[in-house]
């Protein structure tokens, strides 16, 4: 078991390193471990994971929320986005970078998914944030963090698959995200504005201070700010108003981006065609790096080496408190290898009852769970999000892991206060009761 986990770290790191693409290094790695370590043909187990993982439904809402973001971009209405915040967020300390942050928690309260949150939030940020002179470690580091808050903030696919497994309300599930989604953002702007502080303001590095307008001009530039909040109140309406599905709420946002970028003067044939092949270009790359992701996933169940380390995990005897530490650890370890709702999936399986033994609210531990499903979304050598962001901006993953390693900590954290004080997700859902 440990030869195969360190032949399949050396393999990933190797493939990546070397510049081969994220899906096929994933592939490779995938198919070594297949043909050396299992008895198992590894053609007939990439041609099914192929298949399964290009036609879910589910991931249909993916292209359309990023041609929504191009169409955003190109037509110019991120720039008024930034030109409405900047008045109001000009004597915050950090500037416009906290609208990655606040831009993806309300986006991943839209759409659910981290990778669309990240790409989508990215295609609008990222080049603004770099034109007006902010540091662009802080812009990645804040957006591929705050965008993993798509998988905790409702709605979340992950938490409905972890309800469905361990039969907990859903409803209760929603309820106790919030609380904790609400407080990691809080910890990511403080976090910001302590950096901006010490360091940001002094380095030049939080762009050109904007302020001096008059009320009249705040409120004139604010204005430019609600073609975007209608854009986001009809996606929010057109999903918790029961009116259409995540899915068919993306192609609400396209079609409502199209309509406030004409009536902005500023969509025409070129923009519509040029956002439209930019979008499938990116979706086509997270489509095949989600193959291959699935595919090594296969290859790490068929291996059984996530389940053995799970077992092993659950024969210690550990106390409450070591027995989560071990349980990041693992989790964290696996999330190198598998997606969320595979790790969800296998804790469900196999760690559910030492955790139900060890006193634990289920409740409060589906949204631990999430919380370290959502770290490994930024954790190397397969973190997601960072896949993402190296598509966007070319950055290469050491680079942007380092960007992201303060966020990562600042999640660490959250989890040791959940421990300490459990009621950050189950007050809401306890109040229910009541």
């Amino acid at each position: 078991m440990l030869l195969l986990s360190l032949a399949t770290i050396f393999t990933l790191v190797l493939l990546l390193g070397s510049g081969v693409w994220i899906a096929f290094a994933l592939i490779g790695t995938a198919w070594i471990a297949l043909e050396f370590f299992s008895p198992f043909s590894p053609g007939p187990i990439l041609a099914s994971d192929f298949w399964g993982a290009s036609y879910g439904w589910d991931l249909t809402a993916l292209p359309m929320f990023i041609w929504m973001g191009e169409i955003l971009f190109r037509s110019g209405l991120a720039d008024n986005m930034f030109r409405g915040l900047s008045p109001w967020l000009n004597r915050l300390p950090g500037r416009l970078l906290h609208t990655n942050i606040i831009g993806s928690g309300m986006f991943a309260a839209v759409c659910g998914s981290s990778a669309a949150t990240c790409a989508t939030v990215g295609k609008m940020t990222l080049p603004e944030l770099e034109r007006r002179g902010y540091d662009s470690n802080m812009a990645i580091g804040t957006l591929a963090s705050a965008s993993t808050l798509g998988l905790l903030i409702p709605p979340s696919i992950v938490l409905i698959v972890y309800g469905v497994v361990t039969e907990q309300s859903i409803t209760r599930l929603f309820m106790a995200g919030i609380g904790p989604g609400l407080m990691i953002l809080a910890m990511f702007m403080t976090y910001l504005v302590l950096w901006a502080l010490l360091k940001g303001n002094r380095a030049g590095l939080t762009g050109a201070d904007e302020s001096g307008m008059s009320f009249v001009e705040k409120l004139r530039n604010t204005w430019s700010l609600v073609p975007i909040l209608l854009l986001i109140g009809g996606i929010i309406v057109s999903i918790y108003g029961g009116l259409a599905s995540p899915t068919e709420a993306a192609a609400v946002g396209v079609v409502l981006s199209m309509i406030i970028a004409r009536c902005n003067g500023s969509f025409n044939r070129q923009i519509f065609s040029s956002s439209l092949f930019a979008a499938v270009r990116t979706a086509c790359m997270i489509a095949f790096i989600i193959a291959g992701a699935s595919f090594l996933t296969s290859a790490m169940g068929f291996t059984q080496v996530p389940m053995q380390l799970a077992r092993t995990i659950g024969e210690m005897g550990l106390s409450p408190t070591m027995l989560l530490v071990a349980l990041t650890l693992l989790l964290l370890i696996m999330g190198c290898f598998l997606d969320g709702i595979s790790l969800i999936l296998l804790v469900t399986a196999i760690i559910m009852p030492v955790v139900s033994a060890a006193g634990f609210d289920l409740i409060w531990f589906g949204i631990y769970l999430v919380i370290v499903v959502e770290m490994s979304q930024i954790t190397p050598p397969v973190g997601f999000n960072l896949f993402v962001i190296q598509g966007l901006t070319g950055k290469d993953i050491l680079t942007i892991t380092k960007a992201t390693l303060p966020f990562f900590l600042l999640m660490m954290l959250a989890i040791a206060l959940m421990h300490i004080f459990p009621e950050i997700a189950l007050h809401l859902p306890q109040s229910m009761n009541r």
